[in-house]
């Protein structure tokens, strides 16, 4: 297709051709959440008694709808909410949407910006308002787009907009980024005022701290004064070299442990290798590039970050190949734990972007029918642990792991998702099989009863969204300024 589709098209067919894409992803996009709309509408129901329960009906269709689309439980339950207010709220925008006409940026800012409006009167004024001029705002900046969806909720549902405490109520503190590289990562945000000074103070402090000789220009000094901070540090380490610097004796604290899988020859040369030499081509007796650091959560760290953070600190843990035998206890030792958390890397669950070390060690197999043994055990976020512990059965959710890692779910609809170890992207050559284990010698107990187990809710996901909007829209009633 690429090489030949268009090969012969004039550049008006080729522009037209894009604008169709365009047209044609929407409708697909509409028709996606309208069969999402549905599966909620099917599964979702406060009068269950699973609704409050810490993983609810909610949270198990985000999971599938998450499975289907290989993303994150919080986008979709971002995508759930979107095809709620459409279905529920917005039908004439909805329409729109169906025909191509409304592209999934214009919807999704429609529907975040009319989150707060209550009443049927409001909502079917503003899904008139809007359908009739939305068609006109698709080439709106995304700051423009918001204002003109804020202007017709101003109109029709003024407590509805929000405006309390705006500064505040925005502030936040971002670390990375979509576009960042593997070298560095962007930190923004915004702090309280007296924090700010605080930490200000705090970073002049440490780079008042180095001599003259240090190499590094003032935004680097920066950067490295606020790491050293995080890494629990008063003190910023001098870069000039000189025996006689009043830093040179300081060993800087860090919390950061890089997690290598190489020859111990890779490690050596990190270890070993010189300040100056960090960007040295490789040597021609190797004919190889050094072996990649994995920072858990992160990805992979170049070479030349391994020297830098080798020099600040961190330190080298190895990993160990788990024994072919069973550990005799529930809770896994910690060469078996750190064996599991590097070979998946992340959790398990199809999309789930939640790191290792944020997991859970969850047994398929549950302990005591399952052995604690790597091929029994994988990374889960607490909530897809809560999910396959207690969703189980008819209508839950079930995983199978194989002896390679390999984790095979099957869903409430029937539907079955694969996902491989996170390490096979990172560490291909690295064999991450483990014994296979012999089968179950008797079933699992019944799991219909392990609900009274499951962690509580105070009160259902609906009524906890219906008071957070009412909040909001009393602190705004309180903030209405005078006419």
């Amino acid at each position: 297709m690429f090489d030949s589709e268009f090969a012969a098209a004039g550049d008006g067919e080729l522009v037209a051709a894009i604008e169709d894409g365009v047209r044609q992803e929407a409708i697909s996009g509409a028709r996606r959440l309208s069969a999402i709309a549905e599966l909620t509408r099917r599964r979702v129901d406060d009068g269950d008694e699973r609704a409050l329960w810490a993983f609810d009906p909610w949270d198990s269709v985000a999971a599938e709808v998450a499975a289907a689309m290989a993303i994150g439980a919080r986008r979709a339950s971002g995508q759930m909410r979107i095809a709620e207010a459409l279905r529920d709220h917005l039908p004439q925008v909805a329409a729109l949407h169906c025909k191509g006409a409304l592209s999934s940026r214009l919807v999704s800012t429609i529907t975040w910006g009319t989150r707060l409006v209550q009443g049927d009167q409001a909502w079917a004024r503003i899904d008139a308002a809007i359908a009739e001029r939305a068609t006109r705002w698709e080439r709106l900046s995304e700051d423009k787009l918001r204002a003109a969806v804020e202007a017709l909720v101003a109109r029709y549902d003024p407590d509805a907009q929000r405006r309390t405490d705006t500064n505040l109520r925005g502030r936040d503190f971002v670390i990375g980024a979509c576009d960042d590289d593997t070298e560095t990562v962007s930190v923004f945000g915004r702090l309280m005022a007296p924090d700010a000074a605080v930490m200000k103070q705090r970073i002049t402090a440490m780079i008042t701290g180095l001599c003259a000789a240090d190499p590094r220009s003032a935004g680097e000094r920066r950067s490295d004064a606020a790491a050293a901070i995080a890494n629990g540090n008063d003190t910023l380490a001098c870069r000039c070299g000189s025996p006689h610097c009043p830093t040179a004796e300081f060993t800087p604290k860090s919390n950061v442990v890089i997690r290598v899988i190489a020859d111990q020859t890779a490690i050596n040369e990190a270890t070993t290798q010189q300040p100056a030499a960090t960007e040295a081509p490789i040597p021609e007796a190797t004919q190889r590039p050094p072996a990649p650091a994995l920072l858990l959560g992160r990805g992979v760290l170049p070479h030349a970050l391994l020297v830098e953070a080798i020099r600040n600190g961190a330190t080298i843990t190895p990993i160990r190949t788990p024994s072919a035998e069973p550990e005799p206890r529930y809770r896994p030792s910690d060469d078996l734990a750190e064996f599991v958390r590097m070979r998946d890397l992340f959790c398990r669950f199809p999309g789930c972007p939640v790191s290792a070390d944020r997991c859970d060690l969850d047994h398929v197999r549950p302990w005591p029918w399952g052995p604690t043994h790597a091929s029994n055990l994988n990374c889960k976020c607490r909530k897809h642990h809560l999910m396959k512990t207690f969703w189980t059965g008819i209508g839950g959710w079930a995983d199978q792991q194989l002896p390679d890692g390999t984790v095979i779910w099957t869903a409430p609809s029937g539907k079955t998702y694969t996902t491989q170890p996170g390490s096979w992207l990172f560490f291909p050559t690295w064999d991450v099989t483990t014994a296979e284990l012999s089968p179950i010698s008797q079933p699992p107990p019944d799991a219909e009863h392990r609900g009274v187990m499951m962690p509580r809710r105070k009160r259902t996901r609906a009524a906890d969204l219906a008071a957070a909007i009412q909040a909001e829209r009393d602190l705004n009633k309180r903030d209405t300024p005078p006419f």
